[in-house]
């Protein structure tokens, strides 16, 4: 089981950056693909992108291509989410997530942290 706790989220004019950050307890962090979604209020969870237990494969929504990179450090169980050139339309609450499958799909995720907020002013 793991436990999983986003930080970063805030206000940023539009163009802006932003690093959210995902930080695991336990020891099995690294035995986990981890991955990164974002809802906003009345829409379905939105897949934003994935990485692979040791790093080596990332997928992104076509969105966020180019603007977007997820990263993890499997010695400090941390994930990363390095957001550039922000729209308004990257606004919602972003939740990291851990799961077995390197997939695009919220119910391939077992374990969800708490959501932090981007609000992104045009």
């Amino acid at each position: 089981q793991v436990q999983l706790v986003e930080s970063g989220g805030g206000l940023v004019q539009a163009g802006g950056s932003l690093r959210l950050s995902c930080a695991a307890s336990g020891r099995t962090f690294r035995t986990y693909v981890m991955g990164w979604f974002r809802q906003t209020p009345g829409k379905e969870r939105e897949f934003v992108a994935a990485i692979t237990q040791g790093g080596s494969s990332t997928t992104y929504t076509d969105s966020v291509k180019g603007r977007f990179t997820i990263s993890r450090d499997n010695a400090k169980n941390t994930m990363s989410l390095q957001m550039k050139t922000l729209k308004p339309g990257d606004t919602a609450v972003y939740y990291c997530a851990a799961g077995s499958m390197f997939s695009m799909t919220s119910a391939h995720y077992d374990y969800w942290g708490q959501g932090t907020q981007v609000t992104v002013s045009s």
